[in-house]
């Protein structure tokens, strides 16, 4: 009998996530093969979707109203067709996966444009990004930016798209009405994880080959400062305020809040393999996951400490926000 109120908590608990306090921070758990829901105003674990193959990047629509997630995993198809991934959209009100989309080649990172048409999604193997329209949940266009694209980020007007290709050190900027390359910027060697500075002139980029972050002026398409570090950097966030950067670094196990405009680091020591992180805007923290371990740790963004830890399963990859 206890077992089975036990169950019927979680299901009501997935069921009824939206009704939860604000805000709800969605994580793709990769090996775990689930979505993990957690409660930002309490730091626990309030839900999961499960059977979502392998997922790795995840992003929500600006209403809160659905969840995208994209699979790193290819699946050949049965009559020998090029292998394809999946993208799982999911109805939180609801409590369930809505419907499901294929993509050609593994999604690594995804992102959507400010009024909630499009979701973008990267695929390094194939060397382009995908468009998902959600008003007709398909891929509408398919283009080509470049070896290894990574990650990607929409401007604040929603008109360009700046795709970070890892094999060639460029940043494409794509036009949301043609669905172009219109221009490259230098993104340093080896461009992964963006976050734009407040105001969206500056993109920050992480150059884990070369253990650097690169200032990007979005006018010009040049670098403008670099940020020298050791180790292996991987994650990459700002404050709410626009005022400190968040880097992880997975090699030296630290945590870093880095002033951009004095170079100032303050570090936390977290292990084991800080990773993916995520700014939790209006709640003062920084969530940071490990590529190693089934854990979240919960830093505060204005003073740099650990505030505390979540259990999860399998490991946090890219998470999203929903207010």
């Amino acid at each position: 009998m206890k077992k089975s109120l036990m169950l019927l908590g979680l299901v009501m608990a997935m069921m009824s996530a939206p009704a939860l306090a604000q805000p709800l921070v969605y994580v793709a758990a990769g090996s775990a093969n689930k979505i993990v829901v957690i409660d930002a105003a309490t730091d626990t674990v309030v839900g999961q979707y499960d059977d979502i193959d392998n997922p790795h990047s995840i992003v929500s629509t600006p209403d809160g109203e659905y969840v995208l997630s994209g699979s790193l995993k290819e699946k050949q198809g049965s009559d020998g067709s090029a292998g394809h991934s999946t993208i799982y959209l999911v109805h939180p009100e609801h409590g369930h996966v809505m419907l499901t989309m294929n993509a050609e080649g593994i999604i690594h990172h995804q992102t959507i444009t400010p009024n909630g048409r499009y979701v973008i999604s990267t695929h390094p193997t194939r060397g382009n990004i995908s468009v998902v329209d959600l008003r007709e949940n398909r891929v509408v266009n398919t283009v080509a930016t470049g070896p290894g694209p990574n990650y990607a980020l929409v401007s604040l007007d929603g008109g360009s798209v700046y795709v970070s290709n890892s094999g060639d050190g460029k940043i494409s900027e794509i036009d949301t009405e043609t669905w172009t390359v219109k221009r490259s910027l230098n993104g340093g060697p080896g461009p992964e994880h963006m976050v734009f500075a407040k105001g969206g002139e500056t993109i920050y980029v992480i150059n884990p080959r070369a253990a650097t972050v690169s200032a990007v002026s979005v006018a010009s398409g040049e670098i403008t400062r670099t940020y020298e570090f050791d180790g292996k950097l991987h994650g990459l966030d700002i404050s709410d305020d626009g005022s400190t950067l968040f880097v992880t670094d997975k090699k030296s196990g630290v945590f870093i809040a880095l002033d951009p405009d004095t170079d100032t680091r303050r570090e936390v020591p977290l292990s084991p393999t800080p990773y993916h992180l995520e700014t939790i805007e209006g709640t003062g923290k920084v969530y940071v996951s490990s590529s190693s371990s089934p854990i979240i740790w919960v830093i505060d963004q204005t003073t740099a400490e650990l505030r505390g830890e979540i259990e999860i399963v399998g490991e946090g990859h890219q998470m999203t926000t929903v207010n």
